[in-house]
């Protein structure tokens, strides 16, 4: 399976999950399945998609157990978290960062798109999503602070590639939370191309209400509102990600 993507930032705040939710929802209108796979102790996007089952991504882990997988709606597909799996960063097993990746190579052909969505912090788990994926995506919120742990980051994720996984790529980065009329949106536009150049995508997602109102409805934001700025950002985001990488 070559489209696996862990969207990955050690920062809380950025957009992680509103970008996974929303990026797989887009992707499976196009008649591609989606699978979303939790892996945030948080559980937000299991929550955001209305799934509570005691079957969940720590027992795969734990047990090494095929992943529980619940339909969300037509071609998309969840596999929940709960908040067991903090305790994975506790667990003994040797190895146990590579789990998750001969979990997601069992599913074989089934998907044409897995996004990994990843807690804010470089630990076991998210370094589990690094070894399974191909292809980082990195959610920056246009704030200081936020693009300021990008290079230790991006650090971090070209180390895995050279010891844990030679197939993994920086996929891109995208700028949410985005206030053009704002010095500080526009500086960070403006220090993210001239660092990054080509990894940065075109598409901003706006800061949006509906972006942050949706998850309430358990809804993605073009079910809950499709003619907000919100659904217009993401959708241009999902022409932009599958032009790049039907690309390559």
């Amino acid at each position: 399976m070559k489209h696996i993507y862990a969207i990955v930032n050690n920062k809380g705040g950025v957009g992680k999950t509103s970008t996974v939710y929303n990026l797989s929802a887009g992707i499976a209108r196009r008649n591609k399945r989606v699978l979303m796979i939790d892996v945030d102790p948080q559980a937000n996007l299991t929550q955001s998609c209305g799934c509570d089952s005691s079957d969940n991504v720590y027992n795969s882990l734990l047990y090494d157990k095929e992943l529980p997988i619940i339909e969300v709606k037509q071609n998309l597909f969840i596999a929940p978290s709960s908040m067991e799996l903090s305790s994975f960063e506790h667990l003994n097993e040797v190895g146990k960062e590579n789990i998750l990746r001969s979990l997601i190579a069992k599913l074989e052909d089934k998907f044409d798109f897995v996004f990994i969505d990843c807690q804010p912090s470089l630990s076991a788990l998210t370094m589990s999503a690094l070894i399974a994926s191909n292809n980082v995506i990195i959610p920056l919120q246009s704030h200081f602070l936020s693009s300021h742990g990008l290079k230790n980051l991006l650090t971090v994720i070209s180390k895995t590639k050279q010891r844990l996984n030679p197939n993994l790529e920086v996929g891109g980065i995208l700028l949410t939370m985005f206030k053009k009329n704002t010095v500080l949106s526009r500086d960070i536009a403006d220090f993210t191309s001239s660092n990054f150049k080509n990894l940065v995508f075109k598409t901003k997602i706006r800061d949006n209400i509906s972006i942050a109102e949706a998850p309430a409805s358990q809804s993605d934001i073009f079910s809950y509102s499709p003619g907000s700025l919100g659904a217009l950002d993401y959708g241009k985001f999902c022409s932009e990600f599958l032009a790049r990488f039907n690309s390559k």
